[in-house]
């Protein structure tokens, strides 16, 4: 702007100058050509006037292209102040939820397993006990003598003789493998109802693990959904399966992690380098083209192995022995001549680290379980910890403790009720879960013999609580408080609790199902029992109690 007042000046001055009327000539006189001179003034004037227009059009320009930038400069200042004040109001609020999904964490795992245990909860629970007539202890202690106790001795007969007969065919499949090629096979473990004592309904099924590892020098390398990778919820409780060579180092190399380009080689793993042929990692039970270990390969191999060493020593056993279910690999069935017949399962797993958890090729699936995600998924059971989390309470126990006889009682009813109204979602594994849960969360007196009324319909009020809820946590998953002396994986323990009804919210029909056959069992319950009760002839009972007179 200075710069253009000044050019105005300039341009004033020099017409002021050299202006004729003001300095005359001398003598005074108008030249002849006066008019000329003068016309040509007038036109010089007109110019400076256009040139001040414009020189001041030029000053207006500048002047609005300052604000216009001052103007701007204030927007771009203001919108600073709003960006920082959102980001602060971002940054709080994300602050904020953090703290409270870490309360929320906080107070679900220090609450999540005490529900069962108050007596608060109790009394708001029972919606669906409305109407409904509960046995008194007489008759539950005289359905218990007549239709459960004497199970007992059947079992544990049936046990010694599947273990020996399993004993021995896992010998003569070791002795038929190759032993530099093949699996090799390791003892046979009990686990499940029939090892805890309180399965009720026949026939009665022994449920056997069976360990193995890859010959040498590989080994298996495992990888559960809370080592630390995402995964997504419907592979919660999965895990996989790397078969690798004895000192390799499975996460170094970046070419299993990401895809290369077709124009890219790997140095270390090139087809030139390459240590593992694919034939090889399918003969040692892999999926195709890669390392991890497939289910399905497992269940050919194991059915294979079995049928070989089943040869090998049938001559020394008079019954036959067959493959009793086509999609479990170790469903096994012995037929005698007299025409009866014992059924177990011997399958397959993979020790998970050096614990006492096992991926299992093929788990016994029944209701709301969905399918695995591929062949290289493997389940987890936690069945060894299950066994010896009751054999170390039951020692806390009053003598002849109820807990027992509640699950045997339970899971009596649900089974009887389903051979009526058809399967539901419910399975015994998960009303052992709920047993579980209350043995933790009671006090030791509370599971006297004399208190098996009491325990029942806690048992019972807790499941359907968590039927209301649609939520029935797994018992070591996510569960800090699992006593010091199982020796438990403290990877477990710090996971997010796994909900064993997460199925529900996803299958309603299903839920709609299994609400209404524990309804209809509850309406149930008194006939059931009453069925199976030991009725005291009432003669008896008028000398019984002339004799106490």
């Amino acid at each position: 702007m200075p710069v253009g007042i000044f050019r105005v000046c300039l341009v004033v001055i020099t017409a002021i100058v050299n202006h004729p009327l003001l300095f005359p000539k001398e003598n005074g006189t108008v030249p002849e050509n006066a008019e000329e001179i003068i016309q040509k003034m007038k036109e010089r004037e007109e110019s400076l006037r256009l040139e001040q227009l414009r020189l001041e059009q030029e000053i207006a320009d500048q002047e609005a292209t300052q604000k216009a930038l001052e103007k701007a400069a204030e927007v771009v200042e203001e919108s600073k102040e709003e960006k920082v004040r959102w980001d602060m109001w971002t940054a709080l609020s994300m602050v904020i939820f953090l703290l409270i999904e870490l309360w929320r964490q906080d107070f679900q795992e220090g609450n999540w397993q005490d529900t069962g245990g108050e007596e608060d909860d109790m009394a708001v629970l029972g919606k669906a006990f409305k109407g409904v007539t509960f046995p008194d202890k007489a008759v539950l202690a005289g359905f218990y003598e007549k239709r459960i106790l004497g199970t007992t001795g059947d079992m544990a007969r049936m046990r010694e003789m599947v273990e020996g007969f399993a004993d021995d065919l896992l010998e003569a499949l070791r002795s038929v493998c190759n032993r530099d090629a093949d699996m090799e096979v390791e003892d046979c473990m009990g686990v499940g109802s029939m090892y805890e004592n309180w399965r009720v309904r026949k026939p009665f099924v022994c449920d056997l693990i069976v360990p193995f590892a890859p010959p040498e020098p590989y080994c298996f390398r495992s990888q559960t959904w809370c080592s630390g990778d995402s995964f997504p919820p419907d592979e919660q409780g999965y895990g996989t399966i790397k078969v690798c060579r004895a000192g390799e180092d499975v996460t170094g190399c970046i070419c299993d992690k990401t895809k290369l380009g077709e124009d890219m080689l790997c140095l270390l793993h090139s087809e030139a380098n390459t240590t593992r042929p694919s034939s090889e990692m399918e003969d040692l039970l892999c999926f195709k083209n890669t390392q991890y270990l497939d289910a399905d390969q497992v269940m050919k191999w194991f059915q294979i192995a079995v049928t070989k060493a089943w040869n090998r020593i049938s001559h020394k056993y008079e019954f036959d022995l067959s493959f009793s279910l086509l999609d479990s690999p170790g469903a096994l069935k012995i037929k005698f001549r007299s025409g009866k017949s014992i059924a177990f399962n011997l399958t397959p797993v993979v020790q998970y680290e050096n614990s006492d958890v096992y991926f299992i090729s093929h788990f016994p699936r029944r209701g709301l379980a969905a399918d695995l995600p591929s062949s290289t998924h493997w389940f987890l059971t936690f069945a060894v910890y299950e066994r010896r989390f009751i054999q170390l309470v039951s020692k806390t126990l009053p003598a002849n403790a109820c807990h027992v006889s509640c699950l045997q009682i339970l899971s009596f009813l649900h089974g009887k009720q389903c051979s009526l109204t058809g399967p539901s979602g419910l399975t015994n594994y998960h009303l052992k879960t709920v047993m579980l849960h209350l043995l933790q969360a009671r006090p030791s007196q509370d599971w006297a013999p004399e208190k098996l009324e009491a325990r029942l319909q806690d048992m019972l009020k807790f499941l359907e609580k968590c039927l209301h809820e649609k939520k029935l946590y797994h018992f070591f998953i996510g569960n800090g408080k699992v006593p010091a002396e199982l020796g438990f994986p403290i990877i477990f323990q710090r996971a997010e609790p796994l909900n064993l009804f997460r199925p529900f919210v996803l299958h309603r029909d299903v839920y709609r199902k299994t609400v209404d056959t524990f309804h209809e069992m509850l309406r149930n319950m008194s006939a059931l029992i009453n069925e199976y009760t030991v009725h005291i002839p009432l003669a008896h009972t008028n000398g019984i109690h002339k004799e106490s007179l």
